[in-house]
This record gives structure tokens, sequence and C-alpha cells, in this order.
């Protein structure tokens, strides 16, 4: 029978590469996990890894248990969080993914006042996940979902927050500086710097350059929203960023926002939520908050 230790033990294998890591990591002598996983195999009547040295290699088999665990363990340990807190009185944490690098400041200006309004509930705050944010809102990785790109599914709720314009940041000496507006070929010279995200997903690309057949001269991922800016100012590149991050910086650094064609590029900021969690009351609260400073993301 397959049972959450099993789940784990996939999991474990498969984060850490070997039975004697996972062995580590589970707090089993290695002995003992290899007689769990062939007492497994045996059971069900297939393997579960190809052996390759010291190294486990998954199965056809093997791969559709990881991705049944990688579903139900994160559910699993969500729930006995949640049974734990109820025991004790306490409300629990409210787990945030981001996909909006830049909103990063954003949140940090809700962060504050949320917890002030609410003593017995701990923010925690996620930037990677193993399957994308929405595979980490179907798996109880995290609560809340922060992103400028919803992908509406079944179970899930986006609700917009605030509305911003993409622009391009560029520093004092740009030619483009005083523009009323960028072309895009104008920027077939240019460096890009641009958080690491992939081509497909960045607004730069899929809105603008891309329609017009034109890719930059060089583009530079810089994940680090401080040192994306200081590059421009020094006049290494251009940056496509929301209009509020770019004005906020300008009072540091010599930088200004140019509109993205003659339209601009017009952008909304959205929190998705299981519906499953829609009556929780301190998730509630933060959505609120989120929406009742839509106008305000500076």
């Amino acid at each position: 029978m397959l049972e959450r230790d099993h789940l784990e033990i996939v999991r474990a294998v498969e984060q850490h590469g070997s039975l004697t890591a996972a062995a580590k990591k589970l707090h089993l002598t290695q002995s003992a996990l290899s007689h769990a996983v062939r007492k497994l195999e045996d059971q069900l009547g297939v393997a579960i890894w190809h052996r390759e040295g010291r190294s486990l290699r998954s199965t056809q088999a093997g791969e559709y248990l990881l991705a049944v665990s990688n579903r139900l363990v994160p559910q699993l340990l969500h729930a006995e969080e949640r049974l734990v807190q109820f025991a004790k009185g306490e409300r629990g944490t409210l787990r945030i993914g981001m996909e909006c690098h830049p909103c990063y400041q954003w949140l940090l200006k809700l962060v504050s006042p949320y917890l002030a309004a609410w003593p017995a509930v701990d923010v925690d705050v996620k930037q990677k996940f193993q399957f994308g944010g929405l595979g980490a809102l179907f798996g109880y990785e995290i609560d809340i979902l922060v992103t400028p790109d919803p992908l509406y599914r079944t179970g899930l709720h986006f609700e917009p927050v605030f509305d911003y314009e993409q622009v391009l940041g560029v520093g004092p000496q740009h030619p483009l500086r005083h523009a009323a507006f960028v072309q895009a070929e104008q920027l077939a010279d240019e460096t890009l710097i641009t958080y690491p995200v992939a081509i497909e997903r960045l607004d730069i690309y899929t809105q603008f350059l891309m329609p017009a057949g034109i890719s930059p001269k060089r583009h530079k991922p810089i994940e680090t929203t401080d040192i994306m800016l200081q590059m421009v100012a020094s006049g290494r590149g251009v940056a496509a960023l929301p209009r509020w991050l770019v004005e906020e910086y300008a009072d540091k650094l010599d930088i200004a926002p140019v509109k993205l064609g003659r339209q601009g590029i017009a952008k909304q900021i959205f929190l998705g939520i299981r519906n499953s969690d829609a009556d929780i009351d301190y998730l509630r609260a933060f959505v609120e908050l989120a929406r009742a400073h839509r106008n305000q993301p500076r």
C-alpha cells in the first residue's frame, strides 16, 4: 500500500540525488531507506528508479509517483500546520508568492500595516517555485500569488489590485531621455536589462519588441532592482519597469521613464487565491488591504 513515507522518500531522492543523501535528509539509515524502496517496488510490481552506479534516474512510473508526491505532500504538510494552529488558537501564516520582481517594494508597504492589524498572523514571502506560481498555489506551497500575468484556472480567483504603465528607464545622457515615446527599432542597438525571467514572459519582448521583429543588441538579466537601476543611471543599458518604480527611484538616481510606443503598455497586478480559501478572514483582509492601495503603489 502506498503511504506518505513512500511519497516523502521519492521527493527526497529527487531533491538530493541519491539514497545516501535522501536518508540523511529523512533521518534514516541508508539500509532502512533501501529496504523501504525495495519493499515498495515489490508491492507495486514496478521499478521506481533506474540505478546508475550511485545515482538514480526515475522510471516512467517513478516520474508519475514523483508528480503525485509533489502535489500531495505539500498539502499534507499544510493541513498539519493548520491543525496545529487551530489547536493553539492561532491564525497561521500567510504565504505570499511573488511572480512580479518589482512588486517587492510595493509589498513591503502593505506588510507593515497588515502585521499591525493581524498580530496573530505571520507573513512569509516566496519568490522561487518548483513548478511556477500557479503550481505553487495548486500545491499549497503559497496562499496568495502576486502576478502581472494571471492564468485563469478552475479553482482559482485573480483579483486586480492596481494598474500601472510599463515604461523604459533611461539614464541622464541617454538620447531618448526627453523623447515623447520610444519605438521598437530604437532599441536594436541597446543593452536591455531585465529581471531573470523567460523572454516569453517579459512584456518588453512580447508586447513591444517581438511584434516589430526587433531584438536588442544585448540582453542582460539582473536580479536586484537597485543594481539594475544603478546600471541604467551609469549608462550601461536601459530597463523596462513600472513607471511608479522608475519615478520612485528617480528621487535617488538620475533616471527617467519613457513611454513604450505611442500608446504605451498598460498593465495590472493581480492577487491569485484558491476559491476554497476565499472565506479565510486574514487572507481576505490582505486582499482588501491591497485593493485599498490600488492607486497608491508608491
